[in-house]
């Protein structure tokens, strides 16, 4: 049973990980937009760094449900 369970945390950690990346690109490309005002390009700076904090964290998270699903 905890196999299942961890091969679900797996799936949804991975796809959270996807997510935040995504997120992640698209707040890099407004950050470096010179046609943006400024204030939107910083706080997009800023969701960028959180996005990528986020995209590490669900991808450890991914990796250990991985490692626990195949035991």
């Amino acid at each position: 049973m905890n196999t299942i369970k961890d091969a679900a945390n797996y799936v949804g950690d991975k796809f959270q990980g996807t997510t935040a990346q995504a997120s992640k690109e698209a707040n890099k490309s407004i950050a470096k937009d010179s046609n943006v005002p400024v204030s939107t390009r910083m706080r997009a700076a800023g969701d960028m760094m959180s996005d990528k904090m986020d995209q590490h964290s669900h991808e450890a998270e991914a990796k250990v449900h991985k490692e626990k699903s195949k035991h």
